[in-house]
């Protein structure tokens, strides 16, 4: 399974489903926990095993086996995980959530333990890795922005907007700039810098993008750090060039939350999932829908899609 272009979705449905990619077929379907949603789901760098979260756990599934039970379940985890990610090499897992921490998990040792804890002192919705693989952004439900450094234990703290929670951070592969998105419709950008001398990367203030009318669920940058994207409970996502920000593409899903969305390796494609329960595959250029992956029985609220550019 390691060969294909693999898409793997998670839902209200408790399972999460593997198709290829670009035939729509569904290739394995793993149960979750009946207790939760998918949360959040991400591929080890070497694309054999695939993490989920929800509601009191974190799971590890084997892609290559026809087991569709999960090979780890993760110990000590309580309330709500939103969101986890790999380290490039596949050596730590970060997980977050509404327990008010984001833990890193050693993976290199079986079984994965917990090694590092920093409290955001409030519940947090969102966290995602700096290319620099030793910054992670957070983001909290009581306004908060967090940059922290895993190594040094050093962090910087700020508040874009008051009474507002932040429902999803972004760092762009290219280094440059921090998005995150609030539940007022607001994604506030910042520039990122840093030089040999500075303990940690140094954020400015760059821009706030108006950029839907209700909540947002997702951002996230392109591989090659030239869009930024934002989905919403408005039914569209929406795809800033972050050039100057200014808006170049929406996509629409009438009358649906688009949940989740990643981009393809070359940023010219769009996977979304949304609460009809169909995921789909765009083309950005046209605008278009090209390709459906339909089984899920519940909204889709998670997806994970890696692919790398031929002759990378």
């Amino acid at each position: 399974m390691g060969d294909q272009l693999i898409l793997a979705t998670g839902g209200y449905d408790h399972t999460i489903k593997v198709w290829q990619a670009h035939t729509g077929n569904c290739i394995k379907t793993m149960r979750f926990v009946e207790t939760s949603q998918v949360n959040a789901l991400d591929r080890t760098p070497d694309k054999t095993r695939l993490a989920a979260c929800g509601y009191q756990c974190v799971r590890l599934y084997d892609l290559e086996s026809n087991c569709t039970a999960p090979v780890i379940n993760f110990d000590g985890v309580q309330k709500n995980v939103t969101r986890l990610g790999f380290q490039e090499d596949g050596n730590w897992m970060f997980t977050a959530g509404e327990d008010h921490h984001v833990r890193i998990w050693d993976m290199i040792s079986p079984p994965p333990h917990c090694s590092r804890v920093f409290d955001c002192e409030a519940p947090v919705n969102a966290a995602c890795l700096h290319p620099n693989q030793v910054e992670i952004g957070m983001g909290s439900q009581n306004g908060s922005v967090f940059l922290w450094d895993v190594k040094s234990e050093k962090h910087e703290r700020i508040v874009p907007e008051v009474d507002a929670s932040i429902q999803d951070v972004a760092i762009s592969p290219d280094g440059r700039y921090l998005a995150a998105a609030n539940n007022k419709g607001n994604c506030y950008i910042w520039s990122l810098t840093s030089s040999p001398d500075q303990k940690m990367s140094t954020l400015r203030p760059t821009k706030k993008i108006p950029a839907h009318t209700r909540y947002i669920l997702r951002c996230k940058f392109s591989p090659d750090s030239r869009l930024l994207l934002t989905t919403s409970g408005d039914g569209t996502a929406c795809i800033w060039k972050t050039e100057d920000f200014s808006k170049w593409r929406e996509l629409s899903i009438e009358n649906y939350w688009v949940w989740d969305a990643a981009f393809s390796a070359d940023s010219k494609w769009l996977f979304t999932a949304s609460s009809d329960g169909v995921a789909r595959l765009w083309k950005l250029q046209t605008k278009s829908p090209i390709r459906d992956y339909n089984g899920h029985t519940k909204a889709i609220t998670a997806l994970s899609f890696k692919d790398e550019i031929v002759g990378k």
